[in-house]
């Protein structure tokens, strides 16, 4: 992990039990200690306190352009030329690269073709709700008729960072189908046969997202 490494944190409610989602940087680092500026949370875009002892989860993307998680605890308060928490370094030992399941997951909304593998329904073209590693949802009108299982080809122009498009393709799998209202479904589609290359491609797409909301919020 270097210096500027975006980390995806979530902490755990101790009152409440639910999971909060965070992002923030690494700004420094040395050999017990990895310096962080405070982190933001997702929805709300609110600055976290946090308390010496807090224990935290983090995902971030490695050199491979694979997903890695550790667990963590806040050491200590950091007055630099901002405000920053110092968080233990973890042991190799404790990194996990991370499964599909785990994969961070951004809401963006991207063109998107939908085939179905076995002529089940008609192609359609829509956008997305969201998008990770492992896949997707979008929105679908009520009249379209999909069933849970319904296997698809997906087509979708991803947006780099050089103002050009790299065109992912993959197959995949409708998992749920959720009505949004009387028009319109949310149907979430898992990956069951992409390319490593278009996989890391969507992998950074999230994680150059989250970035660029959290230079966004800083300024």
């Amino acid at each position: 992990m270097k210096i500027g490494t975006v980390l995806n944190l979530e902490v755990k409610d101790i009152e409440t039990g639910e999971t909060h989602e965070y992002h923030c940087k690494i700004i420094e680092k040395n050999d017990k200690f990895l310096i962080i500026d405070y982190p933001i949370h997702v929805k709300t875009k609110k600055t976290a306190f946090f308390s010496k002892g807090t224990y935290i989860t983090a995902t971030f993307m490695g050199k491979d352009q694979a997903v890695y998680k550790f667990s963590s605890q806040i050491a200590a308060r950091i007055k630099l030329n901002i405000p920053a928490l110092a968080i233990t370094i973890p042991d190799n030992k404790n990194m996990k690269r991370i499964q599909r399941r785990e994969y961070v997951r951004i809401e963006t909304s991207l063109d998107i073709a939908v085939h179905s593998v076995d002529n089940q329904f008609h192609p359609f073209a829509t956008v997305t709700f969201d998008i990770s590693g492992g896949g997707l949802a979008v929105i679908v009108p009520t009249s379209t008729q999909l069933e849970i299982g319904q296997k698809t080809d997906i087509w979708l122009p991803l947006p780099m960072q050089n103002q050009e498009y790299h065109y992912v393709y993959g197959q995949t799998e409708i998992v749920l189908i959720r009505e949004l209202n009387t028009r319109m479904n949310m149907v979430s589609l898992k990956f069951i046969s992409i390319s490593n290359s278009d996989r890391q491609k969507i992998v950074r797409f999230c994680f150059e997202k989250q970035r660029e909301a959290r230079q966004k919020e800083l300024i």
